[in-house]
């Protein structure tokens, strides 16, 4: 267990600045980067769609999707009665058995496509202040999403489990749990980096990006480490 490297991660997101989180050996094998969504901006969301590329998402505790009225995509499929999504089982995905976290998507309401950089942006830093009035009471912050805000969207929001790390050890997991014990909103924006391959970047191709470009890199069990041993505040 690196503790510097935590603490490092740690300031380097109260700072705005990205951190890069690998998530381990024995599941996805990918690095993400990884932003405070309340930091967001334009030229951030152009660095993680050229040097990312995978798919951009935000994240949101397990409570304060509870507070927004949010749930798991999965659920809301089932209780569409749809015939189809009978068929479309999502739980054989060899990484990892428990439920996908994908929940709905959104745009602001003062974008125009919702896809462009700064509406992504836009859209992100805006729902962190969402998320924010979720943390201080329910009804304001339900009244507030649904003036702001439309769905479907361009930005894809993640739920992390309930049990948090004690659960599941995913990105969205490990992300918001960082920017929580950061003393920031807990939410992070997130997105998977591939290589020139087509494949996920491998680990030791991500921490040469990291050097490169004077990244913090952090894997995902020096996070869950610190976490078990109590050394940083538990998420609620």
């Amino acid at each position: 267990m690196n503790k510097s490297s935590l603490i490092e991660a740690m300031e380097k997101l109260r700072k705005g600045e990205p951190i890069l989180i690998y998530d381990s050996d024995s599941r996805e094998r990918e690095t993400d980067i990884v932003v405070a969504s309340q930091f967001i901006t334009p030229e951030k969301i152009k660095r993680m769609r050229k040097d990312g590329g995978g798919l951009i998402c935000t994240t949101i505790t397990y409570n304060n999707a509870e507070k927004l009225g949010l749930d798991y995509l999965i659920n809301i499929y089932k209780r569409s009665g749809m015939e189809i999504f009978k068929r479309l089982d999502p739980y054989d995905i060899k990484y990892d058995a428990s439920i996908p976290t994908f929940s709905i998507t959104i745009n602001h309401r003062d974008t125009f496509t919702g896809i462009s950089d700064a509406d992504r942006a836009l859209t992100i830093r805006k729902f962190s202040e969402i998320i924010g009035l979720a943390q201080n009471g329910k009804e304001m912050a339900i009244e507030e999403f649904g003036k702001q805000f439309r769905a479907p969207g361009h930005v894809n929001l993640l739920i992390a489990s309930k049990g948090m790390l004690g659960e599941r050890a995913g990105h969205t997991e490990l992300s918001t749990f960082l920017t929580e014990n950061a003393g920031l909103l807990p939410t992070a924006t997130i997105v998977e980096m591939l290589g020139d391959n087509g494949k996920s970047m491998s680990k030791d191709d991500a921490k040469s990006y990291a050097e490169r470009n004077g990244l913090t890199f952090i894997e995902g069990k020096e996070i869950i480490s610190y976490w078990k041993n109590g050394n940083l505040k538990r998420m609620q």
